[in-house]
């Protein structure tokens, strides 16, 4: 088996891993999310901070990673302007460094 045989396959069971989750009582929900994501999906953030758009990058972290129990994406990037101008920040704050937290403690976990 070659090596990027072996990697995608490390990749594919990490995606394949459970879903977890986080409370966010403000909205009387939960939001499911992977530890892992592909360049593709983090693509559009990373575009964002390099622009400096910080807020849009938040935003656009919450519709890429939440997910609702069945795996399914819980916004659209339809919902970006509601998310930026309807919703309180400071749940789009807390929702956000959450996943991100989990994400880096589960790279910490995995040795990646």
């Amino acid at each position: 088996m070659s090596v990027l045989n072996k990697a995608k396959g490390h990749f594919r069971d990490q995606l394949a891993g459970d879903l977890n989750s986080i409370d966010v009582p403000e909205w009387e929900t939960k939001i499911y999310f992977k530890n892992v994501s592909t360049f593709a999906q983090e693509q559009k953030v990373l575009e964002l901070h390099a622009k400096g758009e910080l807020v849009a990058a938040l935003v656009e972290t919450l519709i890429q990673k939440s997910l609702d129990k069945d795996g399914k994406k819980m916004f659209k990037n339809a919902d970006k302007d509601v998310l930026m101008r309807e919703v309180d920040p400071n749940v789009i704050i807390r929702v956000c460094t959450e996943l991100n937290a989990a994400k880096d403690k589960a790279s910490e976990t995995l040795g990646n």
